[in-house]
């Protein structure tokens, strides 16, 4: 049974920062592309972050520079060091494992960590 349980999220100051953990179980971590996604109050689910096995990340324009993606295979974990966050990062955000096999493409989520900018 593939389980991905983040942690991490809670309530922040404007500029604070915070780093959310996504522990992955039930897959072979190394195969799949690790992301994080964030749905705010009443808005779509967006992108905010990829790093694929070999280590290449990619970021949504909106968090360029202030986030960063970061993957621990011997853990099976996947990280998102959030820096000078805003009241606008306010979100759920979720963990998502993806890949591309034999079987077809599997996708997989989290069930996702409330973080709060606020003062």
């Amino acid at each position: 049974q593939v389980q991905l349980v983040e942690s991490g999220g809670g309530l922040v100051q404007p500029g604070g920062s915070l780093r959310l953990s996504c522990a992955a179980s039930g897959i072979i971590f190394s195969d799949y592309r690790m992301a994080w996604y964030r749905q705010a109050p009443g808005k779509q689910r967006e992108f905010v972050a990829r790093i694929i096995s070999g280590g290449s990340t990619y970021y949504a324009d909106s968090v360029k520079g202030r986030f960063t993606i970061s993957r621990d295979n011997a853990k099976n974990t996947v990280y998102l060091q959030m820096n000078s966050l805003k009241p606008e990062d306010t979100a759920v955000y979720y963990c998502n494992a993806d890949t591309q096999n034999r079987s077809g493409f599997m996708t997989y989520w989290g069930k996702g960590t409330l973080v709060t900018v606020s003062s």
